[in-house]
């Protein structure tokens, strides 16, 4: 991700080990980890604090599903930019939080190179597409 300063990114996963493994990744992407959230309605009001670049969020956690949150965050910022995270290929709920304005989204068991391509590819597509609105 390409930006003159970093990418300020919020992680949202009940897993410890998957935000621990996430972090790595995006520090190595030169991004900053503004926060982490364990379940929706923290990664809802943390989004709201901190209004991130990039929000990853976990489908599955505990209190508010990922798809919950998401439909908040993107009624209240609908430029948000978000990856959604998933650990089963539930397709049904993948395109729904596509729909919803999702960016993409990562399976948990992809390779750590492949997770920083879907990343970075998905990164420069949501810039191009804001460009073109904002110039619209």
């Amino acid at each position: 991700m390409n930006d003159f300063r970093k990418p300020r990114v919020i992680i949202a996963d009940d897993e410890r080990h998957s935000r621990v493994l996430l972090r790595a990744v995006l520090s190595a992407m030169r991004c900053e980890v503004v926060a982490e959230a364990t379940n929706g309605i923290e990664a809802y009001e943390l989004y709201n604090v901190h209004k991130p670049h990039l929000l990853l969020l976990d489908i599955n956690m505990p209190r508010e599903s990922g798809e919950e949150a998401l439909r908040k965050i993107m009624t209240d910022h609908p430029g948000a930019f978000v990856i959604m995270l998933t650990a089963v290929a539930d397709l049904k709920t993948v395109e729904d939080c596509l729909s919803m304005g999702a960016a993409n989204f990562i399976r948990k068991d992809t390779p750590i190179d492949e997770i920083k391509g879907i990343i970075k590819d998905t990164w420069q597509q949501f810039s191009r597409m804001r460009g073109r609105a904002e110039s619209a």
